[in-house]
C-alpha cells in the first residue's frame, strides 16, 4: 500500500512538472500543440496539456557574437583578415522557431558572408577611412536577411582590419613621405611669405634712401655686440652719387 502511494505521488509530481511552466520576464516560451504552433506564452505561470502540448524556450535578450576573422580580398588586390561584432534579439519568437531550424547560427553564417561581401567591393583606404559607413552598411543588409525570421539586428562594428607587414611596411614609407611633402610645402610657403614681406621692405626702403644708411648703421650695432674683433661695413653705392651729386653743386656755385 506504502508502494502505490509513492508510486502515485511521484507520478502526480510528474504530470505537475510537465503541465506547470514558469517562464521568465527575458523569455518566452513557443507552444506546440500535436505539432502546430499555438504561439508564445508568458511570462510567468502557465499550463499545458501533458503529451499533447510542447514548449520551446526562446530568449529575449540581447546577443552578442564575434564574427571569426574572415580572408577578405579587396577591390584594389589588397589581402586582409577582418572580425566584427554583432548583436541582435528576438523580435518574433515563433518565427525564430518554425522560420529557421537555428537562428544564431544562421545569423553568424549571414555575417559571416556579408562582411566578406561588402568589403570586398571596397578598397583599402575606404575601409580604413569609412568605418562607421560601412558598420551601418552590414548592419542593414545582414538585418534585412534576418527580419524573416523575427530577428533584429541592431549593431554591427568592425572589430579589427589585419593587414599584411609587406603592406604596413608600405604605408608606413608612404605616411613617411607624405609628411616630408607637407614639411617642404610649410617650408616654401613660409619662404615665399618672407620674400613679400623682403619686397614690401625693399619698396619701402627705396623711397628714403637715408633709411638704408640707417639699417647699415643698426646692423653694425648689432655685429658689435658680438665682440669681433675685425668689422667689415659695406658702404651703399648710393653714398657715392650723393657725393657726386655735392661735388657737382659746388663746381656751380664756383
Amino acid at each position: 500500500m506504502f508502494v502505490w502511494a509513492v508510486l502515485g505521488i511521484i507520478v502526480a509530481m510528474m504530470l505537475i512538472t510537465s503541465t506547470v511552466k514558469v517562464v521568465p520576464e527575458y523569455e518566452r516560451g513557443v507552444v506546440f500543440r500535436l505539432g502546430r504552433l499555438v504561439g508564445p506564452r508568458g511570462p510567468g505561470l502557465f499550463f499545458l496539456i501533458p503529451g499533447i502540448e510542447r514548449m520551446i524556450k526562446v530568449s529575449l535578450r540581447t546577443v552578442t557574437f564575434d564574427v571569426t576573422p574572415q580572408e577578405v580580398m579587396t577591390r584594389d588586390n589588397v589581402p586582409i583578415k577582418v572580425n566584427a561584432v554583432v548583436w541582435f534579439r528576438v523580435m518574433d519568437p515563433s518565427k525564430a522557431i518554425v522560420e529557421v531550424e537555428n537562428y544564431r547560427l544562421s545569423t553568424m553564417q549571414i555575417a559571416q558572408t556579408t562582411l566578406r561581401g561588402v568589403l570586398g567591393q571596397m578598397e583599402l583606404d575606404e575601409i580604413l577611412a569609412e568605418r562607421d559607413k560601412i558598420n551601418h552598411k552590414l548592419q542593414q543588409i545582414i538585418d534585412e536577411q534576418t527580419d524573416p525570421w523575427g530577428i533584429k539586428v541592431s549593431i554591427v562594428e568592425i572589430k579589427e582590419v589585419e593587414l599584411p607587414d609587406t603592406m604596413k611596411r608600405a604605408m608606413a614609407r608612404q605616411a613617411e613621405v607624405e609628411r616630408d611633402r607637407r614639411a617642404k610645402v610649410i617650408n616654401a610657403e613660409g619662404e615665399y611669405q618672407a620674400s613679400e614681406k623682403l619686397v614690401a621692405a625693399a619698396r619701402r626702403l627705396s623711397e628714403v634712401p637715408i633709411a638704408i644708411q640707417l639699417r647699415y648703421l643698426q646692423t653694425a650695432s648689432e655685429i658689435a655686440t658680438e665682440k669681433n674683433s675685425t668689422l667689415v661695413f659695406p658702404i651703399p653705392i648710393e653714398m657715392f652719387s650723393f657725393l657726386k651729386q655735392s661735388v657737382e653743386k659746388k663746381a656751380e656755385q664756383t
